[in-house]
């Protein structure tokens, strides 16, 4: 396949050139150095906000503050090496969930990547309004249609309004999923079948508030042939993350790569 070939990754009215989304790391693996080297390619890079503040000199005192001037100041840093398309990585469990989710949409994030919980009831700054589209794209992490299910409902329902795509994880990604160990071979649990039933979930949702909503696939894509195997299984973009740990551009310690 040519370059010219590989489709686009499109959620509204944000384009990725490359259907690639670097996959959140916490605790200072993937900062501004990866994601923005991974924007610059063409892809969604991705800041990770999960202890983004370690090496603040008041974490252990005052670790929310920490968080999030570590935060703004990575996003910043983003900004200035960067034109493309920028996220963040913020787990529904942590205590500065809500802390976090508002300094990426006061620093502009193009994108907000919501795991680790089911992000039911959100910040009312990022959905849209009569007077204002929303700012900022919102992609909750699933590991079922179950997961899809209970999230799209709860969003229409309440907020009239639903994700703008969504990244499913199968057993092999290094999410906060649920999956117990006896899974990971269980082709019952394999990304292969569980894609196909979240975009079955999410299809009446689309026609019904006509837009589309892109999926993506994620856990254990490595290869380009991975990535054809799971375009061709209707995923619009594969995220992918421990490849990217080894890279020089990676945020990481030496030690750690």
């Amino acid at each position: 396949m040519g370059l010219k070939q590989i489709p686009k990754l499109r959620i509204g009215d944000l384009e990725a050139n490359i259907p690639i989304v670097q996959g959140g790391m916490g605790v200072g693996i993937s900062l501004s150095g990866l994601a923005s080297a991974v924007a610059n390619e063409g892809g969604i890079g991705i800041i990770a906000a999960a202890g983004i503040g370690m090496l603040e000199p008041d974490f252990n005192r005052n670790f929310k503050e920490a968080n999030k001037r570590a935060l703004r100041r990575e996003i910043k840093k983003a900004r200035e090496m960067t034109a493309g398309v920028i996220g963040i990585n913020i787990m529904v469990a942590l205590s500065d969930y809500n802390d976090l989710l508002q300094v990426a949409l006061d620093e502009g994030a193009d994108v907000v990547f919501l795991g680790a919980g089911l992000p039911l009831k959100i910040l009312k700054t990022l959905l849209p309004n009569r007077s204002r589209k929303a700012v900022v794209k919102v992609i909750p992490i699933v590991s079922s249609a179950r997961a899809a299910k209970i999230i799209f409902r709860y969003w229409g329902k309440n907020y009239n309004h639903v994700p703008d795509a969504v990244v499913v994880e199968g057993p092999l990604a290094g999410g906060h999923l649920g999956f117990k160990k006896e899974h990971i071979n269980n082709p019952d649990y394999a990304l292969e079948k569980i894609l196909p039933e979240v975009i079955s979930v999410i299809k009446p949702y689309e026609q019904h508030f006509n837009k589309s909503i892109p999926v993506i696939a994620a856990g254990g894509v490595y290869t380009g042939a991975d990535i054809h195997k799971f375009m061709q299984l209707g995923a619009q973009g594969v995220q992918m993350a421990t490849s990217f740990v080894a890279t020089h551009e990676c945020d990481a310690s030496i030690r750690f790569k």
